[in-house]
């Protein structure tokens, strides 16, 4: 059995969580999805998430295997949403999961499952209940792997940087 755990990314981890996300644009790419394929998320996106405390690592048997954001507080690019609505209202107190990504090494292994049961647990202990989330229309994968993970799709949100569409996603925890 491998251990498995999640912890603080540091800036020393930066060179292999650019790498994770590079692997993932192209990855995205081969697809045919239009997601991250405009610069975003880009070093300096990256880096802030670090010097922010949001950046999380997804530890196997030593090696770092994917990585995400866990934003705290309100998100801009969720005030708005349409189709729908966030149970708790626009201007909850939540937790919003961003720029996860696994390596092409572990891809396959139903790790993102781990990658965000980890994120809700931290969520919990931070003293979140609501957990928010986004992925692009085309992203299948991501989709599948946010509503087994108890999501509920609430809407269609925009990011503010570039204008594009996302389908939202909300987990209250108890």
């Amino acid at each position: 059995m491998s251990t498995t755990y999640l912890r603080k990314t540091t800036k020393a981890d930066l060179p292999q969580i650019s790498a994770i996300i590079a692997d993932a644009k192209d990855y995205l790419k081969q697809q045919k999805i239009d997601q991250w394929q405009n610069g975003y998320p880009a070093a300096q996106n990256l880096l802030a998430d670090i010097n922010n405390g949001i950046s999380y690592v997804l530890i196997i048997d030593g090696q770092i295997a994917g990585t995400a954001a866990l934003w705290q507080g309100i998100d801009v690019n969720y005030l708005a949403i349409e189709d729908g609505t966030w149970q708790n209202g626009i201007e909850a107190r939540y937790t919003a999961i961003h720029r996860i990504a696994l390596s092409s090494s572990f891809r396959g292994k139903h790790l993102s499952e781990k990658l965000i049961s980890g994120l809700l647990t931290i969520s919990r202990a931070l003293g979140y209940r609501d957990v928010r989330i986004d992925t692009h229309p085309d992203n299948l994968g991501m989709q599948h792997v946010i509503k087994t993970n108890g999501f509920d799709y609430r809407g269609i949100v925009f990011m503010q940087a570039d204008g594009s569409k996302r389908l939202a996603y909300q987990l209250l925890l108890e």
